[in-house]
């Protein structure tokens, strides 16, 4: 499997992992049944997701300095 696909389809399953625990959050708060826990739910997802992210927003630069061209299905 491609390394680039495979990090897209992470990065896509992470943001929606992310959206359902900040769904959560918000319930929790608007119910009052706030926990401190539940308020770092939410990081350890949004710090992969910034990692991923990162290395998607750089490759094609790292590759235009490489000489190499991007994919269609990666840009």
């Amino acid at each position: 499997m491609n390394w680039n696909k495979l990090i897209r389809q992470g990065h896509r399953w992470l943001s929606l992992i992310f959206t359902v625990t900040v769904i959560a959050n918000v319930i929790a708060v608007a119910t009052g049944q706030t926990m401190e826990w539940l308020y770092m739910l939410p990081l350890p997802p949004l710090l992969v997701m910034m990692i991923t992210g990162l290395y998607m927003f750089f490759l094609p630069y790292v590759r235009k300095t490489q000489g190499q061209r991007p994919k269609p299905s990666e840009v």
